[in-house]
């Protein structure tokens, strides 16, 4: 499944984080790319500070408390997080994320926007899908979440600069198809909730829901 969710960095939290990442050091990207993808990837990416890695920490943390991530990424694990930078010229052809990062099965990639639109040209996320390209350009602190699964490439910056944090998630729940359904469930849940209060409906629900979790859950 693949989602876009607003507002999960203020504007002062941007403004603080670009601030710090203007004062970083950053190195090629293709530092930790498979041996595949660094063919195609030019791109730079924060080395390790105290600082940043404190802001991605934070980050991660909003994550794990946003209800609408955690009831479509059913994270178990956040596997790594990378600031990622591209200049003009840069880009990242077409690949797909590794199976494993640090020994843990990736499920779900995300892209956080930290650049306003309109202050770089290009840079686009363009996933691959059998009905053809998608291209994503979100607002800053925007998130963009799809499963890493996915052939997708980074178009080409023409001018500007494009700020972002990607990372990817090891979910509970392996299948994307059985986590859009949890979340669809979820979701109509929680609604009825909000209109109704606890029902013999939403008792259904929830029981469909739990039990849907035990088949299902990867733990």
């Amino acid at each position: 499944m693949q989602m876009s969710i607003a507002d999960i960095l203020t504007d002062s939290e941007l403004v603080e984080l670009r601030s710090s990442l203007a004062e970083s050091r950053f190195v090629d990207g293709r530092e930790t790319a498979g041996w595949s993808a660094a063919l195609v990837k030019l791109n730079e990416q924060a080395a390790d500070d105290i600082s940043i890695e404190r802001q991605a920490t934070d980050i991660v943390t909003k994550l794990q408390n946003h209800i609408i991530f955690r009831i479509a990424a059913y994270p178990k694990r956040f596997i790594k997080t990378v600031f990622s930078r591209y200049r003009p010229g840069m880009a990242y052809g077409s690949h797909v994320d590794n199976g494993i990062m640090d020994g843990e099965r990736t499920d779900i990639s995300f892209t956080l926007f930290l650049s306003d639109p309109e202050t770089y040209d290009g840079g686009e996320l363009i996933l691959e899908t059998a009905s053809g390209d998608e291209m994503i350009k979100l607002p800053a602190g925007s998130l963009f979440t799809y499963p890493s699964t996915t052939l997708h490439r980074v178009a080409e910056v023409r001018h500007g600069e494009r700020l972002a944090l990607v990372g990817w998630v090891r979910s509970y729940i392996r299948d994307a198809s059985k986590r859009e359904l949890l979340f669809d469930l979820e979701t109509a849940r929680r609604l009825l909730f909000d209109r109704e209060g606890k029902t013999p409906e939403f008792d259904l629900l929830s029981k469909s829901s739990a039990n849907l979790l035990r088949m299902w859950v990867d733990d």
